[in-house]
């Protein structure tokens, strides 16, 4: 088969697709024949050396995928051969083909087409395993979602509103601000010419920005406040004042899915399915996806999203 493989750290152009060994089912998991791949924050992340990979990770990029199971291992129970999936990675979806975990496959959401559905896994399970298994965010509370006009920000922005809280959001520019509000934000604020820690209090705070925001999102916290810190996209380090935290009685949280336990994914991927797939197909929830492109273009995706001005989900189509 062929996957985009990291030739070493570095640009976008370390990037090629090329001839690699297929993969093989070991027990507890499914090969997907991969339709389509979508990218993620943290694929960027890896190909510059700064996303540590778990141990036993295929070193491909790509969170997630869709596409149809080819192989079934041992003991693997409720998922067929030829079955249409979407399924959350630890790595390896620009590829050909991918072994996962049988817990961390979904089926193919009600209106949702083979190849969209690729854009789903990751951003559903970070964003349902934050806001609510992690933050607890409940009907009536305000939420401020950093970067509301990505991949992460769009779905958090639908997903808050769907559980009945204030939505508030940080984008970049009037269209991202537009798109936001139309998908259900109460407030857009553009963060290159306005203060989000302004329009507070917020009761919890979905973070992708880093070190940057870390003073300001404290500040901005109600009592009994949490911010839950799930990127870096500016900025490694920062003070924290425990005054405030200690004061208000916040709670500051930082989280991953990736390094996860396959049973904490798994338990995640049931309640995204349980819940979120509802919200899905009945619209209430949408897809965001800005271009699709082939595999063998991964390089030219990672461009794009390095350069900001994608808004939603970028998808990798194998040919």
């Amino acid at each position: 088969m062929k996957a985009v493989v990291i030739k070493e750290f570095g640009g976008p152009e370390m990037l090629e697709w090329t001839e690699v060994d297929d993969p093989a089912p070991a027990a507890d998991e499914v090969v997907i024949d991969v339709a389509a791949s979508a990218l993620n924050r943290a694929d960027v992340m890896q190909r510059y050396g700064l996303y540590p990979l778990p141990p036993g990770t295929s070193p491909y990029p790509g969170l997630e995928v869709s596409g149809r199971i080819s192989a079934v291992g041992e003991g693997v129970t409720g998922w067929e051969v030829g079955q249409e999936v979407c399924a959350l990675l630890t790595g390896g979806g620009y590829a050909q083909k991918v072994a996962v975990p049988a817990g961390q496959v979904l089926t193919v959401p009600r209106g949702v087409s083979l190849t969209e559905a690729a854009a789903l896994p990751e951003a559903t399970a970070t964003v349902w395993s934050n806001l609510v298994l992690t933050a607890g965010l409940k009907a009536g509370e305000t939420l401020l979602v950093h970067g509301g006009g990505g991949g992460i920000g769009t779905t958090a922005v639908q997903i808050g509103k769907a559980l009945g809280a204030r939505v508030v959001t940080t984008v970049g520019g009037p269209e991202k601000a537009a798109l936001a509000r139309e998908l259900g934000a109460d407030q857009a604020i553009d963060y290159r010419s306005e203060d989000f820690a302004e329009h507070g209090p917020y009761d919890v705070i979905l973070d992708v920005i880093g070190g940057a925001y870390l003073d300001r999102n404290v500040r901005s916290l109600a009592g009994d406040g949490r911010l839950i810190v799930i990127g870096l996209q500016d900025g490694l380090e920062a003070t924290l004042n425990l005054v405030e935290v200690l004061y208000k009685r916040l709670s500051v949280i930082g989280t991953t899915l990736r390094s996860r336990s396959k049973a904490q994914k798994a338990e995640i991927i049931a309640d995204v399915q349980k819940h979120v797939w509802p919200m899905i197909e009945s619209g209430a929830v949408k897809l965001v996806v800005d271009r699709t492109l082939p595999m063998s273009e991964a390089a030219e995706g990672h461009r794009l999203m390095e350069a900001g001005g994608h808004t939603g989900k970028i998808i990798l189509v194998n040919d």
